[in-house]
C-alpha cells in the first residue's frame, strides 16, 4: 500500500528516468521519494564536487545547492568534469548549474556564488539536509565540520592527492565529527597543495562518485554508511583499507556527545598541550643533536611497503597504516615517536590515534616529501 501511494507521488517521467534504481528492492519508490525530498549542498564545483553533483542530480535529489566562488580555468578541465572548454572564465557555479540542468531538469538547483567560510557556513548549511564537501583546503573543511556539528547535519568527506583518496561520513548522531579525528588543521604551508603535488584526473572522479554513493546510502538508509570509518584507496596498487575511529571525549566541535566506546580505538589525547605537528627542521635537529633517536625519539613510517622501497628517512620503523591496529602493541610507550607518511595526511590520523592510546607521538608536517625538499635532497621524491 505504501509503495502504491509513493508511486502516485512520482511522475511518469520520474518512474521512467529512475526505473533502473527503482527496481532495487532496498530502494523502491519509497526510497526514490526520500531522495527527491532531500536537499543536498555540494561544497565546491571542482574535482570532487563535479562527479558528486552529477550523480546526485542523476539519482533524483530534489534540491541541489552548489557553493563556490571560483571561475573555470583551463587547468581545471582534466578533472572537473562539470565544465567544458566553452565555460572558461565563467563562474563554476553557473557552469555547474547549466550542466546539471541538462542532465536532470527535474532538480531544483540553488546557486551560491560565494566562498563557504567559518562566518557564513551555518547560514548556508542550515537550509540543507546533507552536505557533500568537495573542497580542497583545510579552512573550508573545518568550517563545514564545525557548522554541521552545531546544526546536527551529516556531511560526506572526501579528499585526494596524486593517486590516492579517502572518504568518510561525519556528523551522524552517534558518530564522530572531523575534529574527533583531526582536532586542529595543520600549520599554514606545512602541507603541499594539489597544484604542487598533482592529481590524476580520474582519481577525484572515483572519490567524488563514492561521496555521492555515501550520500545516497545515508538518504535512503541502504547499507552501512562510512560512519566512524575512513576508506583509504591507493589507486596505483589497487589496495583499499578501512581505518576505524570513534568520538573524542570533549571534542571542541561536537563535544563527544552520545559517545560510544570502541575497543579498537582510544578516545583521549594524553598529550593535549604538545602540538600535533612537528616541523622537519626540528626533527632534523633531534636526529643530529644530543637528543637524537638514541635517547628516546623514534621515527615511525606508516606508508605502504612499496613506498618504503622507494624512499625512507634514516632507520625509521616501518608500520603501515593497514597493519597499525594489529601491531600497535609492539610499540614502546616510553619513547617519543615522530610519525610520517608521504605528505602528512595518513600520518596525522595515525598520530591522533596513537596519542589517544597514550603514546607520545607527533606528526612530521609535510611528510617525507617535505623532508626531501627542505632537509635531505638525497631522499628520493615520488
Amino acid at each position: 500500500m505504501d509503495s502504491y501511494i509513493y508511486s502516485i507521488m512520482l511522475s511518469a517521467d520520474e518512474l521512467a528516468r529512475y526505473g533502473r534504481q527503482l527496481v532495487l528492492p532496498e530502494l523502491g519508490v519509497a526510497g526514490q521519494e526520500r531522495i527527491r525530498r532531500t536537499r543536498v549542498l555540494v561544497v565546491g564545483a571542482g574535482g570532487l564536487g563535479s562527479p558528486a553533483a552529477l550523480y546526485l542530480a542523476a539519482a533524483g535529489v530534489g534540491t541541489l545547492g552548489i557553493v563556490d566562488d571560483d571561475v573555470v580555468e583551463i587547468s581545471n578541465l582534466h578533472r572537473q568534469v562539470l565544465h567544458g572548454t566553452a565555460d572558461l572564465g565563467r563562474s563554476k557555479v553557473h557552469s555547474a548549474a547549466d550542466a546539471l540542468a541538462r542532465l536532470n531538469p527535474l532538480a531544483e538547483l540553488r546557486q551560491h556564488t560565494e566562498r563557504l567560510t567559518a562566518e557564513n557556513a551555518e547560514g548556508l548549511i542550515a537550509d540543507y539536509d546533507l552536505v557533500v564537501d568537495g573542497s580542497d583546503n583545510y579552512a573550508t573543511r573545518y568550517a563545514v565540520n564545525d557548522a554541521c556539528a552545531a546544526l546536527g547535519t551529516v556531511w560526506v568527506y572526501g579528499s585526494v592527492e596524486r593517486y590516492s583518496g579517502q572518504v568518510s561520513v561525519f556528523g551522524a548522531p552517534d558518530g564522530p565529527c572531523y575534529r574527533c579525528v583531526f582536532s586542529d588543521p595543520p600549520a599554514a604551508g606545512s602541507t603541499a597543495s594539489c597544484e604542487e603535488i598533482g592529481v590524476l584526473g580520474a582519481v577525484p572522479g572515483v572519490v567524488g562518485s563514492l561521496q555521492a554513493l555515501e550520500a545516497l546510502k545515508w538518504i535512503t538508509g541502504i547499507g552501512e554508511p562510512l560512519v566512524g570509518r575512513l576508506l583509504q584507496m591507493d589507486f596505483l596498487t589497487g589496495q583499499m583499507r578501512t581505518v576505524r575511529f570513534g568520538k573524542r571525549a570533549g571534542c571542541r566541535a561536537c563535544g563527544g556527545r552520545h559517545r560510544k566506546e570502541n575497543a579498537s580505538m582510544g578516545t583521549k589525547d594524553t598529550t593535549p598541550n604538545v602540538p600535533l605537528d612537528v616541523q622537519p627542521e626540528e626533527v632534523a635537529g633531534l636526529i643530529s643533536g644530543a637528543q637524537g633517536e638514541g635517547v628516546g625519539m623514534r621515527l615511525l613510517d606508516v606508508r605502504e611497503p612499496w613506498e618504503l622501497a622507494r624512499a625512507r628517512i634514516g632507520d625509521a620503523q616501518s608500520m603501515p597504516m593497514s597493519a597499525l591496529g594489529d601491531k600497535v602493541d609492539s610499540l614502546d610507550k616510553s619513547r617519543d615517536y615522530v610519525v610520517y607518511c608521504h605528505h602528512g595526511s595518513r600520518s596525522r590520523m595515525a598520530t591522533e590515534w596513537l596519542r589517544s592510546l597514550g603514546f607520545r607521538a607527533r606528526n612530521l608536517a609535510g611528510g617525507i616529501d617535505r623532508w626531501s625538499r627542505e632537509i635531505d635532497p638525497a631522499v628520493p621524491r615520488y
